[in-house]
């Protein structure tokens, strides 16, 4: 298996590092024969070669059986016209990576929740209030004078239809459950097409029970019953905002794996950020990007009908579970005192073990 890593800016470098160590420790185990690629992108390759995502990177992705990207910095990138691309969206609309998918699942002493959470969103990846990815030229945000802004929203039919798709596909295999998120009540003609294109579909799917919430009763509704959700579809804003949320409430955002889905590529992304603020300072949590790895592993096993892949996302999976099950063997962020190379040398021990 070709694997393309991106390891990107800020604690980036250090937690891919983590994933590719508890990586090789899999397939040292099971035989699985990864072949591993370094590319710089980022701030790094911004001041070498003069933008953040290289023409050369994103002509090796698609010919890669997956993709690990680190956070970037992308809110200090230079305009696009000095080679300031943001690689995370730029890689999910030129890819077509329609779906993102993330697990939230409460674990013991971590959660602040009364009741478990054990749910999975799935959130539109290429349109919606991002507008940085809605035009196909010009920008999708414009300032007719000074003291007006403008940002453009944009919902199609076949988004969300495919990644409605994504979540009822995803539901068959769990609960039979999935809640389409919206705000139909206020911006009725976009939200009322996401809506009609998730009801076509859920008529496909008749074992699946669909049910329709608002936005800001979703919110909600994740504190006081997050036991009644199993999987959340919803557009790309919204999806960003609830999966962080149910991320901290279930125990840590740091905790959350995450990946960005198309028919023929999936990209590894930690849910969280590039925390510059901590860079270089071995204290990151890199279960994030680890259990996105995971869930790259999972996906192309499943895609390809390797079980071996299967097998592997599972073994680190069962790995973390383990090694977070044990205080003293968390990282800082989540109560712990292990820095990020002493964490991944448990878990490490802890898939070896297994």
């Amino acid at each position: 298996m070709k694997i393309l890593v991106l390891p990107g800016d800020g604690i980036g470098p250090e937690i891919t590092e983590a994933t590719l160590d508890v990586l090789n420790a899999v397939d040292a185990k099971l035989d699985l024969g990864f072949e591993f690629d370094t590319k710089e992108i980022g701030l790094a390759s911004l001041e070498k070669q003069g933008t953040t995502l290289p023409e050369a990177v994103m002509q090796q992705i698609p010919e890669s059986d997956g993709v690990i990207l680190g956070p970037v910095s992308h809110y200090i990138y230079p305009p696009k016209s000095e080679g300031g691309f943001n690689p995370s969206a730029e890689l999910r609309v030129q890819f077509e990576l329609f779906a993102n998918i993330r697990p939230c699942r409460s674990r013991e002493d971590l959660s602040i929740l009364r009741t478990p959470m054990d749910l999975v969103i799935v959130r539109e990846n290429t349109e919606g209030f991002y507008s940085d990815r809605n035009m196909y030229a010009g920008s999708g945000e414009f300032m007719p004078d000074e003291n007006s802004a403008f940002s453009i929203r944009k919902i199609t039919a076949e988004s969300s239809a495919r990644v409605a798709r994504a979540a009822f596909e995803l539901a068959q295999g769990r609960r039979q459950k999935v809640t389409a998120v919206h705000k139909a009540n206020v911006v009725k003609l976009s939200d009322g097409l996401f809506l009609r294109e998730v009801r076509k579909v859920a008529a496909e799917f008749p074992d699946v029970e669909l049910e329709e919430l608002i936005v800001d009763a979703t919110a909600a509704l994740l504190i006081r019953r997050p036991e009644s959700f199993d999987v959340i579809v919803t557009t790309n804003m919204f999806g960003d905002i609830l999966s962080d949320e149910a991320s901290e409430l279930s125990g840590s955002l740091g905790l959350g794996g995450s990946l960005n889905q198309g028919h023929d590529i999936a990209v590894a992304q930690a849910q969280h950020g590039s925390a510059p603020d901590i860079e270089g300072l071995g204290i990151a949590n890199p279960v994030s990007l680890i259990l996105s790895a995971a869930m790259m592993l999972d996906w192309r096993g499943k895609r390809d009908g390797n079980t071996k892949l299967i097998a592997a996302a599972k073994l680190i999976e069962d790995g973390v579970e383990n090694v977070i099950s044990d205080r003293a063997s968390r990282t800082r962020d989540v109560g712990g005192t292990l820095g990020t190379k002493d964490f991944t040398a448990k878990l490490i021990d802890s898939i070896n073990s297994l």
